[in-house]
C-alpha cells in the first residue's frame, strides 16, 4: 500500500503548528454525505468519505487543529496523495510482485481488522459486561489496607534514636523529610499512600498490618534498610464501582471475543504448513 508522503505529512504537521489560535471561532461545517464530492485530480473524485479515511489515519493527527482547519489540510493531502498515485500507477509501481504481495497483506489486514471489531461488538454488549463486573466482584474477596508514613535509615541505632523522637511527640513528617532515605517517600512526609500486604516485603507488611491506627513501630529491618513505621489508617479495601470498571471489562470482553473467534476460525479450517515445524520445547 502506498505510504503517505513524508514530504506533504511534515508540510502539514508544519502548518498545523503554526496555526495555534488562530480562527478558533470558526463553526465546523454540518457533515456531509460521504459520497460528497471535495476535490478532482485528473477528474478523478476525491470524497467526503476519503477524507473520513484519511482522518482516522493515527499517522495524521492533528491534535490542536479545529475541524475546518484540518478538513482543508486533509484536502491537501488527498490531492498529494492521488497525484503521487496516478504517476505510481503510469509507472506500473502496481506490477511489481513486491507490491502486489504487500497489497495483499494488507487487504487481508484491513479485512480481519473489520471483521474482529464487527464480531466483537456483538460480545461486548452493556448487558455481558454488567454480568462479568457482577461475576468478578461476587468472586472478590475482602482485602485490607493500610495507609502508611515511613522512615528509612541506614542503621539500627539511627532508627532507634527516630522511633524514640516519634514516640515522643515530634511530628512524623517532619521528621521523614529530614533523615529518611527514601527518596520516593521522603518529599511527602515518607507517606507510602493505601496499599495491601502483599505489596510491600514480608517484614515491613507484617510489622504495618499489626500496628493499629497512629501507632508507630519499633524499627524494622528489610533489604532496604531499616524502617519506622506510622499507621494512619486501616480499612476493608473497597470494591471498585461498575463505572470504573467498565472500559476493562470492555476490553477484556472484545479481546476474549476475537481470540475465540480465530481460535474457531482456525479449528475450522484446513491448514497445511509446509515450512519445517518448530522444535517441541521440554518441560
Amino acid at each position: 500500500m502506498t505510504k503517505p508522503s513524508t514530504l506533504r505529512r511534515a508540510s502539514v504537521l508544519a502548518l498545523a503548528l503554526a496555526l495555534p489560535g488562530v480562527a478558533l471561532a470558526q463553526t465546523a461545517p454540518a457533515t456531509p454525505a460521504p459520497d460528497t464530492v471535495v476535490a478532482k485530480v485528473n477528474g478523478a473524485p476525491i470524497t467526503a468519505g476519503d477524507l473520513a479515511v484519511a482522518g482516522d489515519d493515527p499517522a495524521l493527527s492533528l491534535p490542536g487543529v479545529d475541524e475546518v482547519q484540518k478538513k482543508g489540510l486533509l484536502v491537501d493531502y488527498m490531492i498529494d496523495l492521488r497525484v503521487g498515485a496516478q504517476a505510481a500507477e503510469a509507472a506500473k509501481i502496481g506490477e511489481n510482485p513486491d507490491f502486489r504481495r504487500k497489497l495483499a497483506y494488507f487487504k487481508d489486514k484491513l479485512l480481519l481488522d473489520e471483521y474482529l471489531e464487527r464480531e466483537a461488538k456483538k460480545a461486548a454488549t452493556p448487558e455481558a459486561a454488567k454480568a462479568l463486573y457482577d461475576q468478578t466482584v461476587t468472586a472478590m474477596k475482602p482485602e485490607e489496607e493500610v495507609h502508611a508514613r515511613h522512615i528509612l535509615v541506614e542503621d539500627e541505632a539511627e532508627a532507634k534514636k527516630i522511633a524514640a523522637r516519634i514516640k515522643g511527640g515530634e511530628d512524623f513528617a517532619k521528621v521523614a523529610a529530614e533523615v529518611s532515605k527514601d527518596p520516593g517517600s521522603k518529599t511527602e512526609g515518607g507517606d507510602l499512600g493505601w496499599f495491601t500486604k502483599e505489596r510491600m516485603v514480608a517484614p515491613f507488611a507484617e510489622a504495618a498490618f499489626k500496628l493499629n491506627a497512629g501507632q508507630v513501630s519499633d524499627p524494622i529491618k528489610t533489604q532496604f534498610g531499616w524502617h519506622v513505621i506510622r499507621v494512619e489508617e486501616k480499612r476493608t479495601k473497597p470494591v471498585p464501582t461498575f463505572a470504573e470498571m467498565k472500559d476493562q471489562v470492555d476490553q477484556y470482553l472484545t479481546r476474549k471475543a476475537q481470540q475465540d473467534l480465530i481460535l474457531k476460525l482456525r479449528e475450522g479450517a484446513k491448514v497445511e504448513r509446509t515450512d519445517a515445524a518448530p522444535a517441541e520445547k521440554k518441560p
